[in-house]
């Protein structure tokens, strides 16, 4: 991997962050216009799902700047991070939308938070990314341990 690719994958994640991030001030902007008992289902699912994303990115790009300073042993974690994001994104989607897929897609985003969580373990007392990743993943892998499949 050279600079470059590091680069670009920093900046797609900071585009992403700053998109969720807009995205989580529209919410809070309209919060007063709409019926909030609707979202609060699945509530502590979207929000530990958030908090896994938002830690994840952070980690990811700590995991792909390392790997650019030629440490291999964040290969593994930074796979499982970026496997978490995928799938812990649509599960935040499919929590907001009360969806049926949920029940099965918690069952895997539980499974992937698991995955990651024991990857970053392996980094926690060295980085400080890896830690506050793992214990969001624990956090998610709880709620979604609730209404999985």
């Amino acid at each position: 991997m050279n600079r470059r690719e590091v680069l670009l994958g920093s900046v797609a994640l900071a585009g992403a962050a700053f998109m969720g991030r807009a995205q989580a001030a529209e919410m809070k902007m309209n919060h007063n216009h709409h019926d909030m008992t609707a979202m609060s289902a699945n509530a502590g699912l979207v929000a530990t799902a958030a908090d896994c994303i938002q830690k994840g990115q952070v980690c990811l790009n700590h995991c792909l700047f390392l790997l650019g300073q030629g440490d291999k042993e964040m290969a593994a974690c930074a796979k499982s991070v970026n496997q978490m994001l995928s799938l812990c994104g649509a599960l935040q989607q499919l929590a907001n939308q009360e969806s049926t897929y949920l029940p099965k897609l918690a069952t895997l985003a539980m499974d992937a938070c698991k995955k990651c969580e024991d990857e970053c373990k392996k980094h926690a007392k060295k980085h400080e990314a890896c830690k506050a990743c793992g214990e969001s993943c624990v956090a998610c892998a709880k709620e979604c341990k609730k209404i999985a499949a």
